[in-house]
């Protein structure tokens, strides 16, 4: 793990046998919403969309849908429980103060997603305040989950909710019972300010990215974790000498004269995880073209010729793009649907075997995947969620001019034409169309 830069403006990246697989993104005036409380304000309730929208003292109002009053977690765990079947209109009023936390920032023209289930996440645990039973991290094997699940029973308080995180392996019940009484006792403070306050109100602040990602990613599977800026540093040490000193040796600041980024090989990686078109090691590549209901991935041989038949070319481009498609996914915070048009096979067994070499990188992933199959047309479906803004959003500025289109019209009478972004082009047609 490489950190570098401050609080308000860090980049931390996640490499893999020097290969850059993920990438954190912070900056001073976009900084993530996800896991902050506030007591919001009930604007308006929507009996047909089942959602109301909440003024949280934010630009936009916020949208909490009814089935999101259940436990929310980034946690892949066994045992969550199922929703109820009451209408928005029977739970919420307008005007009414309701405490929420967001689970999804906004994005576009989306307000932030809420829950009224608040969840507080810690080094090891996660608790539910006014929830109810326990689940346990489904990376664990089952030993080890078999031992955390006898703590959460001894452990768990009356009214909470309790969910074991991965970082819990190995973590002795002492340890954890710490961790618990520390997000116990921020809840009563939580609980505290939002009985005297008046809505809208910010009532608790996630951690900055980096104390965020070290608290949630940082563990004994990263062989050392690399500062860049010393007062981050110092930050980093303080928190891991109170939930994790047995990592503290892992840990060092950057030494060198060139950035920390440039050392490591970070910068190139970035910069091709921007482009459209990515190589295979055998001369493949896939595409990648995102929509804003869906990201497509196209598979293809390119140079690739191979030596033995069709089929056999076809399955080793398949193979390497499985692998990397994951780890684009992964590098570019992808969210949402997902298409991956692998180029055809015709025996069944080597498609059963790409699908199956696809799942198993996943596995890499934290962020909780779902594959949906091989589609009739041959085209692999998928969802990943989705919680903040992608790689591409986060370190790229639209062009002011074109949108972000980058398209120019050349017309018959020889004149070039940037085109306007795309709801302006929509208005002047609507104004061409209405004064003609």
């Amino acid at each position: 793990m490489l950190i570098a830069g401050s609080a308000d403006s860090a980049q931390v990246a996640i490499v893999e046998d020097g290969t850059l697989v993920e990438t954190y993104v912070a900056r001073q005036t976009k900084r993530s919403l996800v896991g902050n409380i506030y007591l919001g304000k009930v604007q308006n309730v929507l009996r047909g969309m089942e959602a109301a929208f909440v003024d949280i003292g934010q630009p936009r109002n916020a949208v909490l849908y009814i089935g999101e009053v259940m436990t929310v977690t980034d946690e892949d765990v066994e045992g969550e429980p199922a929703g109820g079947g009451q209408r928005i209109d029977q739970v919420l009023q307008t005007g009414q103060s309701v405490l929420v936390q967001v689970t999804k920032d906004p994005m576009g023209a989306k307000g932030a997603r809420l829950t009224t289930e608040v969840s507080l996440a810690g080094r090891y645990l996660v608790v539910v305040p006014r929830g109810s039973g326990y689940g346990i991290s489904r990376r664990l094997d089952d030993a080890e989950r078999q031992r955390l699940r006898e703590i959460a029973r001894r452990l768990r308080p009356d009214g909470y909710g309790l969910i074991v995180r991965t970082a819990a392996e190995g973590i002795d019940e002492e340890e954890l019972a710490r961790d618990l009484s520390r997000l116990t006792r921020l809840w009563d403070e939580i609980d505290a300010r939002s009985q005297k306050g008046s809505a809208p109100l910010e009532i608790y602040v996630e951690p900055d990215l980096v104390i965020r990602v070290v608290r949630d990613l940082f563990s004994k599977e990263y062989e050392r974790l690399v500062i860049e800026d010393r007062a981050t540093y110092e930050r980093v040490v303080t928190y891991l000498g109170a939930v994790a000193p047995e990592l503290l040796e892992r840990v060092s600041a950057h030494a060198g004269a060139e950035p920390l980024f440039a050392a490591e090989n970070v910068i190139d990686q970035l910069r091709k995880a921007l482009e459209r078109k990515v190589w295979l090691p055998s001369g493949g590549y896939i595409v990648i073209d995102r929509a804003e209901a869906l990201t497509v991935i196209d598979v293809n041989t390119g140079r690739f010729v191979g030596k033995t038949s069709l089929e056999d070319t076809v399955v080793k481009t398949n193979l390497e793009a499985a692998a990397e498609v994951v780890r684009q996914l992964r590098l570019r915070d992808i969210g949402g649907i997902i298409i991956i048009d692998f180029i055809d096979m015709l025996l069944a067994r080597n498609r059963e075997l790409i699908l199956k070499a696809f799942r198993d990188e996943l596995l890499r992933d934290k962020t909780k995947t779902q594959v949906i199959g091989i589609s009739p047309l041959g085209l692999v479906e998928m969802t990943r969620k989705n919680v903040s803004e992608g790689l591409l959003e986060a370190l790229l500025t639209p062009c002011p001019t074109c949108g972000g289109r980058g398209v120019i019209i050349e017309t018959a009478d020889g004149h070039t034409h940037v085109a306007p972004p795309p709801d302006e082009a929509e208005e002047a047609a609507a104004r061409s169309r209405s004064s003609g």
